[in-house]
């Protein structure tokens, strides 16, 4: 209790400091009511780019504030209230706004966008989908345009747009004469009459342009998602051309939805990937072995952990089919990983829940969300494994070529913030792995929603009979109410039960985001009955019809409580916004996943105690708060792999960080250094092998330099090894500098070309590794060993190897370059654009081409 005290103080001296600032904020309201749009353009211009430090940026808070305030109430008609001044001050300082549904968040960011503009670098504004990031910027975009900012967004189809005047004429008419879209009866020179309004309304609507991408990263701020954000971070790190980057650093992301974001969502990386050649029959063969295999008897399944275990038996039941002797060869280990995956796609992957078929093809659902997740699939096979338990065609296994955590991306930001309606319970995980404080923004009007005990029965059909019969009682006085389910064959189960009822209803499976903003939109009108999976349709206010307030609101029925407080709570946010009225209960039952592997054996002994009628459910605060428990106990399990995750990402972060760092080194300054620094190292690599303090092997060494063997000469003088390190390396930097003599202008795209390729072929393979090497230190948890030191040492190992490889593979590639005669050239110029393609079949690079550089004529000649 002292702890929370604590941080309930805590928040409230935030709070207190913040309102501090809002005085100032509101004190400057007369002063800046009285300039027109041209002065508070030219002030935001003034200090554009002459602030470097952004400490600097707090002086200007209030004045900035009170400027964008001013431009949103006559451009958008909505002015900020104090709490959402708040909002965008905690924003500012790098924490996370908690405020509830409704509070208006969409428009809080625009006051720490326009404060950190400033500093004239790019701003990233995240959002969960394509529809909101669209929305957002037009919805915002006038508010920016009016004081001279850009505003881009990107789209996951691979289209950038850029927000624009529609009329520009009309707005430029609309600025100069201050007209304004606030109707309500403020006294001041601005006041505009009725038809004042209406032009005000058409002056500033906007329109999209389609952009490159480049562009809309070159705008003030950019609104896109957060895969598409991390996936440009990917592809930058790909691309053959300095000029084919797009993102151009990252200073602040402002991250709407962020547990969604950042929690959800981080339990999956980014991957950037392309066809492997692994034949879809084996596939086939290991799902036919797995079906033959009995729980308990042939393997055992952990649903809390969703893993499998072979069992002694079964492992020796599987060598049988298999013909092998011994299963956990190393030759074998692809049957083991075959095995586990078809069986994991049988037993713990379930169609309508974790995924849908559809016109042939397996799609994912999102579990948070509900959503489908079209173009994503499984990785390490496991996709496969379920297409082949489904019956459909079996698309090809991927190879990795880029990858990221959310965690490891978001981490780069030099200041990250974020907005949610429900960041609290998982503080504790944006502190340990972002360094983000939450801070709850206090609601514009009193919460006066009522949040019923949760009511449990013993089967999920008694459940569902009894949230029948409660809509249907709610639907006849004309109540609204919103049903939040946990999957899509949960969703479709009630609509069936409806429709027997003759209960007309809409059902939310979030396959459209356009579709699903404007279906929850009307989900508080009178009479209306929503099905929702999960939290389908965020970020779209549900605002009550007429008449629903004297019905008592909105209505929230839970289908099931969630593995985590955090999406039940987002669900029962829904009702209640800016103080309306409104209901929220949830119905569980002993067969809901959550109490049937955590913890219903308690309670169902606590049913038979009171003897509870079949049909009749029990409920008391102690029961709800033991369900709570259940909750903080699955949210503990899912932090945790999500920090495993991010451990092992975290060592992979700083080998990729190197390799990254070398790329944009030789794309922006060439090959020249580190060519030199190869070459220092593939001679040091060899003396090291071969030669001790007071000898070297000679014989040994001249094989070992076959590769550039044309290159070196080391004669019969006894050298020591200090001197044959010198004059290896000065044999092989002059052969270098002689090849970029006899290629003159070409060499430097020529080398840069070939070295990129080295790299991004060589950290392909690595990542493949790393991916077997994951799975393996998973399992030496089981021998008292630490996964994530282990995975440590031997990836440290591993990236030694893969940069050894790397130096010697440049060096022998371009000092072996040689001039194509013209029999060849049609050859030559075949190859090098199969190479490059390679980039764009996966698309690794932007829609954007360089306008020039010639295609030098080249072949690699090994010696």
């Amino acid at each position: 209790m002292a702890l929370l005290g604590k941080l309930f103080d805590k928040n409230e001296w935030e709070i207190k400091k913040a309102r501090k600032i809002v005085e100032k904020i509101n004190a400057l309201e007369p002063e800046v009511r009285k300039m027109s749009f041209f002065e508070m353009k030219a002030y935001i211009q003034s200090l554009k780019g002459r602030i470097q430090d952004p400490k600097e940026l707090d002086q200007y808070l209030p004045k900035v504030f009170a400027i964008v305030r001013e431009v949103a109430r006559r451009t958008i008609g909505l002015r900020h209230f104090d709490v959402q001044l708040i909002g965008g001050i905690v924003l500012h300082q790098g924490k996370i706004a908690e405020m509830k549904t409704g509070e208006g968040k969409t428009l809080v960011a625009t006051l720490p966008v326009v404060l950190n503009s400033l500093m004239d670098r790019n701003i990233h504004m995240v959002t969960v989908n394509d529809y909101l990031a669209k929305r957002d910027a037009m919805w915002m975009g006038p508010i920016y345009l009016a004081l001279g900012l850009r505003v881009g967004v990107i789209h996951t189809t691979g289209k950038s747009y850029e927000v624009v005047w529609k009329n520009p004429e009309l707005a430029e008419r609309g600025l100069a004469e201050n007209y304004c879209v606030w109707p309500e009866d403020f006294t001041d020179e601005f006041l505009p009459d009725e038809l004042k309004v209406k032009k005000a309304v058409e002056a500033f609507e906007v329109d999209l342009i389609e952009v490159t991408k480049k562009e809309a990263y070159r705008c003030d701020v950019t609104y896109g998602t957060n895969s598409e954000f991390g996936f440009d971070y990917l592809r930058d790190n790909l691309v053959l051309y300095l000029e084919d980057k797009v993102q151009n650093g990252h200073f602040y992301a402002i991250v709407d939805e962020v547990d969604s974001i950042l929690i959800d969502e981080a339990r999956t990386p980014l991957i950037i990937s392309g066809p492997s050649k692994q034949n879809a029959a084996v596939y086939k063969q290991f799902y036919q072995i797995a079906k033959r295999l009995e729980k308990d008897k042939h393997f055992k399944l952990d649903e809390e952990h969703r893993t499998v275990i072979l069992t002694d038996e079964g492992i020796e039941y599987v060598e049988k089919l298999l013909g092998v002797d011994n299963l956990y060869d190393p030759a074998n280990v692809n049957s083991i990983f075959h095995l586990i995956n078809s069986l994991k796609a049988i037993h713990l992957f379930k169609k309508d829940v974790d995924y849908i078929v559809h016109n042939g093809q397996v799609l994912i659902v999102d579990e948070f969300t509900g959503r489908v997740l079209p173009g994503r699939r499984y990785s390490g096979g496991l996709h496969q494994a379920i297409e082949a338990k489904e019956g459909v065609p079996i698309k090809e296994e991927s190879i990795t070529y880029a990858t990221i955590t959310y965690q490891n991306y978001f981490r780069m930001y030099e200041k990250l913030a974020g907005m949610t309606g429900t960041a609290k319970t998982e503080e504790e995980e944006f502190k340990a792995i972002y360094g983000l404080e939450v801070v709850v923004i206090p609601t514009h009007k009193p919460m006066i929603r009522v949040d019923r005990d949760d009511l449990v029965y013993r089967t999920a059909e008694e459940k569902y009979r009894a949230i029948v019969e409660e809509i249907k009682r709610r639907h006849e006085k004309g109540q609204p109410v919103l049903v939040g389910t946990t999957s899509i064959e949960k969703s479709e189960k009630l609509s069936e039960m409806l429709k027997r009822e003759k209960i007309p209803h809409q059902v939310l499976n979030a396959k459209y985001h356009e579709r699903e903003a404007q279906i929850i939109a009307l989900a508080g009108q009178k009479g209306a009955v929503t099905i929702a999976t999960n939290m389908a349709g965020r970020g779209t206010d549900i605002k009550l019809g007429p008449g629903v307030k004297e019905l008592g609101g909105l209505l929230v029925i839970g289908t099931e409580r969630h593995e985590s407080r955090r999406i039940d709570n987002q669900l029962r946010g829904r009702s209640g916004r800016q103080g309306d009225p409104g209901e929220s209960i949830f119905y569980l039952s002993l067969e809901d996943d959550l109490l049937r592997i955590f913890g219903a054996d308690q309670i169902r002994k606590i049913m038979d105690v009171v003897k509870i009628e079949p049909g009749q459910p029990i409920y008391h605060p102690l029961l709800t708060k033991l369900i709570e428990q259940v909750q903080k106990k699955v949210e503990g399990i899912n932090f945790s792999i999500r920090k495993f995750l991010l451990e092992l990402d975290s060592v992979l972060d700083t080998q990729r960080r190197a390799i990254y760092g070398y790329r944009d080194y030789i794309l922006s300054s060439g090959v020249d250094a580190f060519i030199e620094e190869a070459i220092e190292h593939f001679v040091e690599s060899r003396l090291e092998e071969f030669c001790t303090k007071a000898e070297c092997n000679m014989e040994a060494l001249r094989d070992s330099l076959a590769v550039v063997r044309d290159y070196v000469s080391l004669g019969d003088k006894v050298m020591s090894r200090d001197e044959l390190k010198e004059e290896l390396v000065r044999q092989l930097k002059m052969a270098y500098e002689e090849k970029k003599k006899e290629f003159s202008e070409e060499f430097d795209y020529v080398a840069r070309f070939i070295v990129l390729r080295v790299i991004d072929e060589n950290w392909r393979q690595y990542l493949e590794e790393v991916e077997h090497v994951k799975e393996s230190v998973r399992l030496r948890s089981y021998g008292q060993k630490d996964p994530v030191l282990e995975f440590k040492r031997e990836t440290y190992l591993m990236f030694n190897e893969m940069m050894s490889r790397i130096y010697e593979l440049a060096v022998s590639y371009l000092l072996n370059l040689r001039r194509v005669d013209n029999r060849a050239e049609e050859e030559s110029k075949k190859e090098l654009a199969r190479v490059t393609t390679i980039h764009e079949e996966f698309k690794l690079v932007s829609e954007e081409k360089p306008t020039s550089g010639k295609r030098p004529k080249l072949k690699l000649k090994r010696s």
